[in-house]
């Protein structure tokens, strides 16, 4: 951020709400836009309300305007993304009218994709990637979901030092949503170890180390009410789980 042109060539869109980020405004001389879920923001949003795999509401706000949103993003965390994308139209002169169609219309999730099981089950494939963040955000969504919720999460890869401390993150958050656990890998034994530390009794969690047990465990495991989240880094293959319990895979 220190690199950016001094105002009013140089802006820096920066999360109000997060702690590490907004101070980061003291170490520029770029104009400052502040987008966030908190009134002391330049643009943010309140009365957020999660409509499931149908997307998000929200009013958002801006000097004194007051905007009702309803975007195609998946869970509660998602307002953050429309509200960095609505900060950059802004700043490029957009109107609000093109500003709204392109949250509305835009395809800025591709990587969650919902599909059934042949056991009716909702399979919620975020297997692209994963680090503790996303996939605590990606539990949050789970957790705004009705069924019984199952957390498939392998091995996060590439956290260096914060390895340990990252699973566990997973683990105790797992433990709070989570009905099921199934863990996969080496490290998933993290997320599982933590998981029992947060409460979670021993039965409700299995642990498998690769894709193959864990997708003979589910295909046998399953159900049509179940809301299942497979999510882990793309080294561990967690998608070769999707493609074998995807209808018609």
């Amino acid at each position: 951020i220190q690199a950016l042109p001094p105002a009013p060539e140089g802006v820096a869109i920066l999360n109000y709400d997060d702690p590490w980020v907004r101070p980061m405004a003291e170490k520029t001389q770029a104009q400052i836009l502040f987008y966030g879920l908190n009134p002391a923001a330049d643009l943010w949003a309140d009365h957020v309300e999660s409509m499931g795999l149908d997307g998000i509401h929200f009013h958002l706000h801006y000097r004194r305007e007051t905007l009702h949103v309803r975007v195609p993003l998946i869970g509660q965390h998602s307002v953050h993304t429309a509200l960095r994308a609505a900060a950059v139209g802004l700043v490029e002169g957009m109107t609000w009218q093109d500003i709204l169609e392109g949250l509305r219309t835009g395809h800025t999730q591709l990587r969650l994709v919902a599909v059934r099981s042949e056991s009716g089950a909702l399979l919620l494939d975020d297997t692209y990637n994963a680090s503790p963040e996303s996939t605590i955000a990606a539990l949050n969504l789970l957790s705004e979901l009705d069924g019984k919720r199952v957390a498939v999460l392998g091995d996060m890869l590439e956290l260096g030092p914060y390895e340990r401390q990252g699973h566990e993150m997973v683990g105790i958050r797992a433990a709070k949503v989570a009905d099921r656990l199934v863990t996969v890998g080496e490290r998933g034994h993290m997320i599982a170890s933590s998981a029992r530390y947060a409460g979670m009794r021993p039965e409700r969690i299995v642990e498998f180390e690769d894709s193959d047990e864990a997708i003979a465990y589910l295909q046998e495991n399953l159900g049509g009410q179940d809301i299942v989240l497979i999510k882990g880094s793309h080294g561990i293959r967690m998608d070769r789980i999707v493609s074998a319990l995807e209808v018609n895979a």
